[in-house]
């Protein structure tokens, strides 16, 4: 991993005491904290991401993706496959 960046976010007691309280009742402690977030920024900014993609091609034709999938899909296994020499 990287070397980590230091934040300084606030949030809400209600909020404070109800992560706190879900990690603790996991048996994880204080410094379980920022991987907890960590963990919960990257879910929201993957699940951000694949809300946008699903909006702009909601009306691109499914043959049309799925096309583009199978090409990509062939691109990546052949140079992920092929015999080196």
């Amino acid at each position: 991993m990287n070397q980590p960046v230091r934040w300084t976010v606030r949030v809400s007691n209600d909020t404070d005491m109800a992560v706190r309280m879900f990690l603790a009742q996991r048996g994880m402690k204080k410094g379980d904290l920022a991987k907890f977030i960590e963990e919960a920024v990257r879910w929201r900014v993957f699940d951000q991401t694949v809300a946008q993609t699903k909006s702009r091609n909601a009306n691109v034709p499914v043959a049309d993706i799925e096309a583009a999938i199978h090409e990509a899909l062939q691109t990546v296994r052949a140079e992920r496959f092929a015999v080196q020499r």
